[in-house]
C-alpha cells in the first residue's frame, strides 16, 4: 500500500460528545459495511458499552475513502474510550497517528478532559482538526464554542469544521479535510521492523490478537518478533488489517495499522505500548513513552453464595484474557469466604468488571469498599504499599504514612463556582488556581486525595453544578496523611469484609454512616445487635438494632402479675444466652449499602 495514501487519525473528546456517533457516519459513508448489517455504535461490541453511551474498549477500522481529486485513501481510524479511568489507552491510541479530530459538543463547549486530550495529541506531534458536533440541536451555540476553541484552546477558528454526526450532516467535507490536512506517515521499509502495540484482544481460537502501528521495516508471515518488554520472541502465523472483521494481508509495512497473530495464549504478555521488532534484525531502540498500567483503585470480590468460589475463578480467568489492566490474586474473608482482591483502574473499571461478571457469567458477587494504595513507613526503617485493611499493621509501629494525590481541573459555569469550591474544600482539596476562562466559565485546579475522590466527589460534583461541571484528573505523586483502620464490630466481633483505612480526621463521619446503614439493612433478631465503629479499642460510633419481641404473656388471661413477670424474666434470661451464642445474619444488601456514596449529615 502507498504510504501517501495512508492516512492515521483517532478521534479525542470529553465524555458523551460524539464520538462513536461520528465514527458510524464514516463507517457508513465508505461503504464498508451494508445498510442492511449496520446498525448505531458498531464498532462498540460490548452490550454495557451500547447501553451506557460509552466506549470501554478502543477499537481500529480501516476506511477506504475515494477523494475529489480520484484517488483513494485508507483511513485508518483509531477509535478511543473517552472516560479518564482509560486515558493511557487514549495515549498509545495516539501515539500510532499523525493526526487526531478534536470533537467539541455544540451545547456544551471547551471541557476539562477535552483541553487535556488536545495537549495529549500537542505532545506526540499530530495535526489537530477542531471539529463542532451536535450542530443541529436547538441549544448550539457555534458562535461561542468558536471563541473557546482560540481562547482555550490556542486553534484557529477558521478551520472549524461543523458536523452532525446524528444526521450526517457535513461529514463529506470533513473526510476530504483530513486527506488534505492530516500528513501521510513517514518511516522506510527497508529499516528494521519497529512496530508499536497500541491494543490487544483474545481469541478463544487462534489466541491474542495484537494490534499494531508500523513505523518502519515490514512484518510477514512466518516472522521471529520480539517484544521489548520482555524479551519474548514469537512466530507470526497471520498479519491483517482492521475492517469490521479481520482481513488477512501478506504483509505490513512502515505507515500501516493492523494486527498479526502469533500463538499467544497469555494476553498479559502483549502490553500496550510495547514495541515489536524483528528477533534476527532488530531495532536499535523501541517507541518512547511505554510504561506499564498500574491500578489505582482496589476492592475485593467475593460470591454471595460460597459454592460459586470456582465459577468466579473461571469468570476472573475469562475477564483477565479480554482486560490485561485487570489485576488480581486470591483472598478470603472470615465474613464471606474465599474470593480475590482486584486492582481497577479507576471507579468506571471497578463498575465494569461487576457489571460484566453479573451478566456475562450470571453470578452474584459482594465488592468491599474500594481503596487506594497507601504508602507505609515503619520505625525500622521500612517501608510497604497496601491497599487492604486486613494488611494494615500494628499502629505503634507505624512511623508516618502516606496516600496518592491528584491534580484535578474543573471546568465550570461561574454561577456553581462556590458550590465547587465548598466540596473541594470538604475534600482536603488544596487550590492551584483559578482562572476565568470568558465571562460564563471558570477553571479551577485543585490538588486533591485520591481516596476522597472515590465516594461520591463526582455525584457531588455533577449535582452541584446541574450537570454542567466537567473534571479531569491525573496522579501527582503521594504526600504525608494521618492514616487509621476502621473496623465495623457487629455483635461485638469484627466483620473484616467491612473494615476501612480512612483519613483520621474523617473517622468518625464515615463510622456513623457506616453504622446507620447496616442498621437500616440488617434484619431484627431475637437478640439487640449492637453496631459499633471503632480505631483500635475506641469506639467512636454505634447504633443498635432493637430485638424482636415475642408476646410470651399473651396466654396469661387475668391472675396475678407476677405470674407474667416470670415469664418475662424467663424469657430474658433465654435472649442473654442467645446473644451470647446468636450469630448474626448480614444479607448481600448490608455490604452494598457501605459502599452507597450519600451521607447521613
Amino acid at each position: 500500500m502507498e504510504r501517501s495514501r495512508i492516512r492515521n487519525f483517532c478521534i479525542i473528546a470529553h465524555i458523551d460528545h460524539g464520538k462513536s456517533t461520528l465514527a458510524d457516519r464514516f463507517i457508513q459513508s465508505t461503504h464498508v459495511v451494508s445498510e442492511r448489517d449496520f446498525h448505531d455504535q458498531i464498532l462498540d461490541t460490548m452490550d454495557i458499552e451500547r447501553e451506557r453511551g460509552i466506549t470501554i474498549k478502543s477499537q481500529a477500522i480501516s476506511l477506504p475513502f475515494k477523494a475529489e481529486n480520484g484517488s483513494t485513501y485508507h483511513l485508518n481510524l483509531v477509535d478511543t474510550p473517552g472516560h479518564v479511568d482509560f486515558s493511557y489507552e487514549v495515549s498509545r491510541a495516539i501515539s500510532a497517528c499523525e493526526g487526531a479530530l478534536l470533537i467539541i459538543d455544540a451545547t456544551q463547549g471547551v471541557e476539562a478532559q477535552t483541553v487535556s486530550n488536545m495537549y495529549l495529541a500537542l505532545d506526540h506531534d499530530l495535526e489537530i482538526i477542531p471539529v463542532i458536533n451536535k450542530i443541529d440541536l436547538p441549544g448550539a451555540d457555534v458562535d461561542n464554542v468558536k471563541r473557546q476553541i482560540e481562547h482555550d484552546l490556542g486553534l484557529d477558528a477558521d478551520n472549524v469544521f461543523l458536523i452532525s454526526a446524528k444526521l450526517g450532516t457535513g461529514i463529506g467535507e470533513l473526510l476530504e479535510g483530513m486527506v488534505k490536512r492530516i500528513p501521510a506517515p513517514v518511516g522506510s521499509e527497508k529499516d528494521p521492523l519497529k512496530a508499536l502495540i497500541f491494543d490487544s484482544h483474545y481469541d478463544s481460537y487462534r489466541g491474542v490478537v495484537v494490534h499494531i502501528r508500523v513505523f518502519s521495516g515490514v512484518l510477514r508471515k512466518d516472522d521471529l518478533v520480539r517484544f521489548f518488554s520482555n524479551n519474548a520472541v514469537y512466530k507470526v502465523e497471520e498479519t491483517g488489517v482492521f475492517k469490521l472483521n479481520l482481513q488477512k494481508t501478506e504483509n505490513l509495512s512502515a505507515g500501516e495499522v493492523g494486527y498479526f497473530i502469533a500463538g499467544i495464549k497469555n494476553i498479559s504478555k502483549t502490553k500496550v505500548g510495547d514495541t515489536v521488532t524483528l528477533d534476527k534484525h532488530p531495532c536499535t531502540e523501541p517507541v518512547k513513552g511505554f510504561r506499564e498500567v498500574k491500578p489505582v483503585v482496589f476492592s475485593s470480590i467475593y460470591p454471595v453464595d460460597a459454592n460459586d468460589y470456582e465459577l468466579l475463578s473461571d469468570a476472573m480467568e475469562k475477564l483477565k484474557l479480554n482486560d490485561a489492566s485487570l489485576i488480581y490474586e486470591k483472598d478470603s474473608s472470615a465474613a464471606l469466604g474465599f474470593g480475590f482482591r482486584c486492582g481497577f483502574l479507576g471507579l468506571l473499571h471497578l463498575e465494569i468488571i461487576q457489571e460484566r461478571i453479573e451478566r456475562e457469567y450470571g453470578l452474584s458477587i459482594v465488592f468491599t469498599a474500594p481503596s487506594v494504595r497507601y504508602k507505609i513507613f515503619l520505625k525500622d526503617g521500612t517501608d510497604k504499599f497496601i491497599d487492604n485493611p486486613l494488611e494494615y499493621p500494628d499502629p505503634t509501629h507505624i512511623e508516618k504514612t502516606e496516600e496518592p494525590f491528584i491534580r484535578a481541573a474543573i471546568i465550570t459555569p461561574a454561577e456553581y463556582l462556590g458550590n465547587i469550591l465548598t466540596i473541594c474544600l470538604e475534600k482536603r482539596g488544596i487550590q492551584q488556581s483559578l482562572t476565568y476562562l470568558d465571562e460564563k466559565r471558570v477553571e479551577v485546579i485543585y490538588e486533591l486525595p485520591l481516596a476522597e475522590v472515590l465516594f461520591d466527589f463526582y455525584d457531588k460534583l455533577k449535582s452541584s453544578s446541574r450537570g454542567y461541571a466537567s473534571f479531569d484528573y491525573e496522579l501527582t505523586g503521594y504526600r504525608q496523611t494521618e492514616l487509621v483502620k476502621l473496623d465495623i464490630l457487629i455483635n461485638g466481633k469484627p466483620v473484616d469484609a467491612l473494615s476501612q483505612l480512612v483519613f483520621k480526621d474523617g473517622a468518625y463521619a464515615r463510622a456513623r454512616h457506616i453504622c446507620k446503614k447496616l442498621r437500616d439493612e440488617i434484619p431484627r433478631h431475637q437478640f439487640k445487635i449492637p453496631i459499633q465503629g471503632s480505631i483500635g479499642s475506641t469506639v467512636i460510633a454505634r447504633e443498635t438494632i432493637n430485638a424482636v419481641r415475642k408476646d410470651v404473656t399473651a396466654k396469661c388471661y387475668g391472675g396475678d402479675i407476677t405470674r407474667k413477670r416470670k415469664l418475662i424474666e424467663k424469657q430474658k434470661e433465654g435472649k442473654k444466652r442467645m446473644k451470647m451464642v446468636g450469630n448474626v445474619e448480614l444479607p448481600q444488601s448490608a455490604f452494598l449499602s457501605v459502599l452507597k456514596t450519600s451521607e447521613d449529615k
